[in-house]
C-alpha cells in the first residue's frame, strides 16, 4: 500500500500531471464563458433577426401515442435550437483552439528558427584537452 501511495504522489508531482489539470480547469471554465457569451449574447440578437425567437425554444413535438389504462406521459420534443447553441458553443471553442495551438507552433518555430541561425560556439577545451595537444606538438617537433 505503501508503495502505491508513493507511486501516486511521484505522478502527481510530475509537471506533466499538473499542467494537465490546470488546463481541465481552465478549459471547463472557458467553456461556461464561451456557453455564456453564445447564449446571452450572439443567440439573442440572431433570435431577434429572425423574429424575436429564442433557439432553446426551438423544437419538434412528437405525436403523442396514448394507451389505455396508462397514465398520460409528456410529449417527446427534438430540440433542435439547443443542439444548435451547442454547435455554436464547440465552433467558437474549436475556433480558440486552432488559433492557441497556431500561435504556440508559430512561437516555437520561431524559437528553433533563432537556435538554427546563430551557430554552437565550441566548448573550451578542459586541461587535459590542452595538455595532451601540446604533448601532441612537442612529439611532432622532434
Amino acid at each position: 500500500m505503501g508503495k502505491l501511495i508513493q507511486e501516486f504522489k511521484d505522478f502527481a508531482v510530475k509537471g506533466n500531471a499538473v499542467d494537465m489539470a490546470v488546463g481541465v480547469i481552465i478549459g471547463g471554465a472557458f467553456g461556461k464563458i464561451v456557453t455564456s457569451i453564445v447564449d446571452d449574447i450572439i443567440m439573442p440578437p440572431i433570435g431577434w433577426l429572425i423574429g424575436g425567437v429564442n433557439f432553446s425554444d426551438l423544437k419538434v413535438t412528437l405525436p403523442q401515442v396514448e394507451i389505455p389504462g396508462l397514465e398520460k406521459l409528456a410529449p417527446a420534443t427534438i430540440n433542435y435550437g439547443n443542439f444548435i447553441q451547442t454547435l455554436i458553443d464547440f465552433v467558437i471553442i474549436a475556433l480558440c483552439v486552432f488559433l492557441l495551438v497556431k500561435g504556440i507552433t508559430k512561437l516555437t518555430r520561431k524559437k528553433k528558427e533563432e537556435e538554427a541561425a546563430t551557430p554552437p560556439t565550441p566548448p573550451e577545451p578542459t586541461k587535459e584537452e590542452l595538455l595532451l595537444t601540446e604533448i601532441r606538438d612537442l612529439l611532432k617537433n622532434k
